[in-house]
C-alpha cells in the first residue's frame, strides 16, 4: 500500500523521492531488551483502513487468534476438496515444502532450514496440532527481529544519484477488502478482494499472470496461499514458486514488516536475474481481509504507472456481506470450524454457522462437548445453537 502510494504521487510529480522502511523486535521485547513505548503516547500507527478484524460476534466467543479463523478458513477449504483433515494436512505440507527451500537459500531468513512435507505435516513433540489442521510448522512465526526498507523514487532521481542502471520499476498497485467481519463473508474458501486488486494490477499494465516470472503470495497461513492462488488462475504446484523470501512460517512473518522484505527481495531477484522481468507481491492484513498488490518490472512500463481504482468493485465486495445474528436460537450448518488444542486437550471448538433463515452466526462449542470434537471436521455438520453468547451442540 505504501509503494503504491508512494508511486502514484511520484508519478503526479507530488513527491521526488521517499524511504520506505519498516521493522520488527519482538524477539528483542520478549527477552527484555529497549525501552517499551507507552501506547498513549505514540502516534497513531495505522496506515489505510484501522478498524479491528473481528466483529461483535467474533469477539463474543473470544474467536480473535489469526491461527484460529484461519484454520477455520482451512477446514471450509479441506471440506470443499471433499478431504479429511489428516489427508488435507498432507496436502497442506506438500504445498509449504517449497516454501521452507526458499527460505533456506535466502540470507535473512530465520529459520534457514529445508523441510520436507512430511516433516511439516505431521503431528510430533515439535509439531503440535495448534489449532486443526494446522500444525505448529504451518504457522507464521512472529518472535523475530527483522527490518527491511526500499527508496521509491523517480527516473530522474535515480539518474541523478548515478543508480538508474539499478532501477526496478513500480508497474502498477491496487489495494482492496474483502467483506470486513469474517463471520459475514459469503464464501469462507474464496477472495474477491484479492481477485479485484491482483487482477486490476495485471489487466492494467496489459500483461496476464502466465507473464509474470515471480511471485510472493502472503503466506501467514496455508489459506491465504490457497484462496490468493485460486483467485490468481494459480495451481499451488506453479513451477514459477509462490514465494521469493519462503514465507511466514520459515522466513519469518513480522506483525508488519513482511512485504517490505517481499519487496526488497523482489528487487534484487529482478536487478540480478536477465531471465527475470515481472515480479507481483501480494501483501494482506488481518483474516485475508485487506488487500494490496503491486506489480513490478526490471524495464519501464510501456504506458507508465497505474493505481488501479477498485472502488466499484469495493462497493460490491461490501454490499455481498452476510447479516450476522448476536443471539440466535435453533438449527445451523457449519461453515467454517476448527479444534483448538491446549497440549492434547481439547481447549475449544469455535464454529461459524449459517442459521437456516439465512443469518450466519459465530458460536463456542459447549464445554460438556469439547473432548468428542477432537479431530472432527464439522463443516457441513448441523448444530443446535443457542444462548448469548451463542453456544452450539452438534445435532447427531
Amino acid at each position: 500500500l505504501l509503494v503504491t502510494r508512494a508511486a502514484a504521487d511520484i508519478a503526479a510529480g507530488d513527491l521526488d523521492a521517499t524511504l520506505i522502511v519498516g521493522a520488527e523486535a519482538m524477539r528483542s521485547a520478549k527477552a527484555g531488551h529497549g525501552a517499551q513505548v507507552a501506547g498513549a503516547d505514540a502516534p497513531d500507527p495505522v496506515v489505510g483502513d484501522g478498524r479491528l478484524g473481528t466483529g461483535d460476534a467474533e469477539n463474543a466467543v473470544g474467536l480473535i487468534l489469526p491461527v484460529h479463523i484461519y484454520a477455520m478458513f482451512e477446514a471450509a477449504i479441506a471440506a470443499r476438496a471433499r478431504r479429511g483433515l489428516e489427508e488435507h494436512r498432507q496436502v497442506l505440507g506438500r504445498l509449504l515444502a517449497p516454501f521452507t527451500a526458499v527460505a533456506a537459500a535466502h540470507p535473512y531468513a530465520w529459520f534457514r532450514e529445508e523441510r520436507g512435507a512430511e516433516a511439516i505435516a505431521e503431528p510430533s513433540a515439535g509439531n503440535r496440532i495448534v489449532a486443526e489442521p494446522y500444525t505448529k510448522r504451518m504457522a507464521a512465526f512472529l518472535d523475530v527481529d527483522q527490518a527491511a526498507a526500499v527508496v521509491v523514487c523517480s527516473l530522474a532521481v535515480a539518474r541523478a544519484g548515478g543508480v538508474a542502471d539499478r532501477a526496478v520499476f513500480v508497474w502498477s498497485g491496487a489495494d482492496c477488502h474483502d467483506v470486513w467481519e469474517p463471520a459475514a463473508r459469503p464464501d469462507l474458501t474464496a477472495s474477491p478482494a484479492v481477485a479485484a486488486a491482483a487482477a486490476g494490477c495485471l489487466s492494467s499494465a496489459g500483461v496476464g499472470v502466465d507473464e509474470v516470472d515471480l511471485f510472493d503470495l502472503y503466506s501467514c497461513f496455508p489459506a491465504a496461499v490457497e484462496v490468493a492462488t485460486a483467485a490468481l488462475g494459480l495451481g499451488v504446484d506453479d513451477a514459477r514458486g509462490l514465494t521469493v523470501t519462503g514465507g511466514l512460517p520459515y522466513f519469518g512473518g513480522p506483525g508488519n514488516n513482511y512485504s517490505t522484505h517481499a519487496i526488497a527481495t523482489l528487487t534484487d531477484r529482478l536487478r540480478e536475474d536477465d531471465s527475470h522481468s515481472l515480479g507481483l507481491v501480494g501483501a494482506l492484513g488481518w483474516y485475508t481481509t485487506k488487500h494490496s498488490f503491486g506489480l513490478f518490472g526490471s524495464s519501464p512500463p510501456p504506458g507508465g504507472f497505474v493505481r488501479v481504482d477498485t472502488a466499484a468493485r469495493q462497493r460490491q465486495i461490501d454490499a455481498a456481506a452476510l447479516p450476522v445474528a448476536l443471539r440466535a436460537e435453533g438449527p445451523a450448518t457449519v461453515d467454517a470450524a476448527t479444534v483448538v488444542y491446549q497440549g492434547e486437550t481439547v481447549g475449544a471448538a469455535p464454529v461459524i454457522a449459517t442459521l437456516d433463515d439465512g443469518r450466519r452466526v459465530v458460536a463456542a462449542a459447549s464445554s460438556n462437548h469439547l473432548p468428542a470434537l477432537a479431530g472432527r471436521n464439522l463443516v457441513g455438520a448441523r448444530v443446535r445453537v443457542t444462548g448469548t453468547p451463542p453456544t452450539y451442540e452438534v445435532i447427531e
